[in-house]
């Protein structure tokens, strides 16, 4: 059995979910979103401990509804910590001439192409550039701020010889030594 999924989901202060049979819309003080929840798994919203808790449940037995006993769980989750907190992934830039500017909703990358690359930020992600070499990207969402991250990442990812490219704050990056004489 899924261990996480067994816990009810407490609700923060300032945070308010609707569950409508399998739709459930959680509101806070960073924004709303919905979630369609699987048919194979119950979602109820319960008076707990310390105020009101969302659970679910599996409606069956079978591997698929097992299955989906934890992801919906997670993804319930993730909409209330982003509601309430919100997600924010740091990336960093590391190489000679590499820099990013923000020009109104357009990210414009600097990495050694003959060309700028402008990247439109998409709807309900806010980025900001820190210094030259550091780039926040925020938002309620916690899959399009990973997706966000990513795609901004794969415009030149950190290669293994000198280390050059954007990263993650924090990302290791094995390096690997040049030809020997």
């Amino acid at each position: 059995m899924s261990r996480l999924a067994r816990n009810p989901i407490a609700i923060p202060d300032g945070v308010t979910v609707e569950v409508n049979g399998q739709d459930v819309k959680v509101k806070g003080p960073k924004g709303e979103m919905t979630l369609n929840v699987h048919n194979d798994v119950s979602v109820a919203l319960e008076d707990g401990e310390a105020g009101k808790v969302v659970r679910l449940q599996q409606r069956s037995q079978s591997n698929q509804a097992h299955a989906l006993w934890g992801t919906m769980w997670s993804l319930v989750r993730n909409r209330i910590v982003g509601v309430s907190e919100g997600y924010k992934k740091n990336l960093e830039i590391q190489g000679v001439g590499y820099r990013a500017n923000l020009q109104g909703k357009t990210l414009v990358l600097q990495l050694g192409y003959s060309h700028d690359v402008h990247y439109e930020i998409p709807e309900g992600i806010e980025i900001a550039v820190e210094k030259q070499t550091a780039i926040s990207v925020s938002g309620i969402d916690k899959e399009k701020v990973g997706a966000v991250a990513a795609k901004i990442k794969s415009f030149r990812p950190p290669e293994p010889y000198k280390g050059k490219g954007i990263r993650y704050e924090g990302q290791f990056v094995l390096r690997k030594e040049g030809k020997k004489k």
